[in-house]
């Protein structure tokens, strides 16, 4: 047990990192930071495929792909779903919009309930009803505050929820499933690296990136290494209760950043906070409910 929970903690922590370093990446803009991560993670993450033995499936989605051009297009859909929240999430560093992505990483895990009980007909519980209660108290005062959340909340809240659906329904959520996405998204990756100007030539001046570009590829394939075994390691309820410390880490670093937030600003981010509280306690409960600790 507590060796899935230091292996789920220590992905948060890498994924953290990656945000806080984007910066280091300048000069390199957010797009050549795409191409080159999507570059760079491949191969470790064809390692870790061949490790796991699951070179197979992917054959099978080639082949399935190929009888059926229509899921082989939804298939690309979800690639192009997954590249964009890979931009999104070193981008937003660069240009001091890593609160705002932080906060769509918080509301992230309530539109998936909603999502579930809307799609797949999944009951809520008296505090996942709570939970939803006062993120929607955090979201109307955001929008009474500046007239809207901001674009880059609502893409990682609403597209990471419809990319996490798009995989369910094409029965992709599983690594293969992500190999193939990170595949797919290997000629924008390399339109972005090679463009004019290519981002090669920046290397010349700015040799830290020889090491920093590498290292990015690296910690992101160990950081979704680590991901899937924490999956494996650990209860349900507990992998998804651990699912939050990665917001919270990512909040942080956008201080660190020098990002601020105003007075008027913790009245959106209060409710929403709290929201993710009781969607632990309300998974707390359950794990305890369902290993019988609970008394009748």
């Amino acid at each position: 047990m507590w060796t899935g929970i230091l292996v789920s903690v220590s992905a948060s922590v890498l994924f953290a990192a990656m945000y806080y370093l984007a910066p280091w990446l300048a000069p390199l803009d957010g797009e050549q930071i795409f191409g080159w991560r999507v570059l760079c993670t491949l191969p470790f993450t064809s390692l870790i495929l061949l490790a796991r033995k699951q070179w197979p499936r992917v054959h099978t989605m080639a082949l399935h792909a190929l009888r059926n051009p229509a899921w082989g297009l939804a298939l690309c859909a979800s690639a192009a779903l997954l590249g964009v929240q890979l931009w999104l999430f070193l981008w937003a560093p660069l240009q001091g919009r890593a609160l705002a992505v932080s906060l769509g990483y918080f509301l992230l895990p309530l539109v998936m309930v909603i999502a579930g009980r809307l799609l797949f007909s999944e009951r809520l519980s008296p505090l996942q009803w709570a939970a939803v209660l006062l993120a929607a108290l955090g979201v109307l005062h955001e929008i009474l505050l500046s007239g809207a959340l901001s674009w880059e909340t609502w893409l990682v809240a609403l597209g990471y929820t419809v990319y996490f659906v798009a995989r369910r329904k094409l029965g992709t959520d599983h690594l293969a499933g992500h190999w193939v996405d990170m595949a797919l998204l290997v000629p924008p990756a390399l339109w972005y690296v090679l463009r004019t100007p290519a981002s090669t030539s920046l290397f010349a001046g700015h040799p830290h990136l020889w090491g920093m570009v590498p290292a990015l590829g690296a910690v992101s394939a160990v950081a979704l290494a680590l991901y899937m075994a924490a999956s494996r390691l650990l209860p349900l309820g507990l992998f998804g209760l651990l699912s939050y410390v990665e917001p919270i880490l990512l909040a942080l670093a956008a201080l660190l950043l020098g990002e601020r937030l105003s007075g008027a600003q913790w009245l959106t981010y209060a409710p929403i906070f709290a929201a993710v509280g009781v969607l632990v306690l309300d998974g707390a409960l359950c794990m305890r409910a369902s290993t019988g600790t609970v008394s009748p």
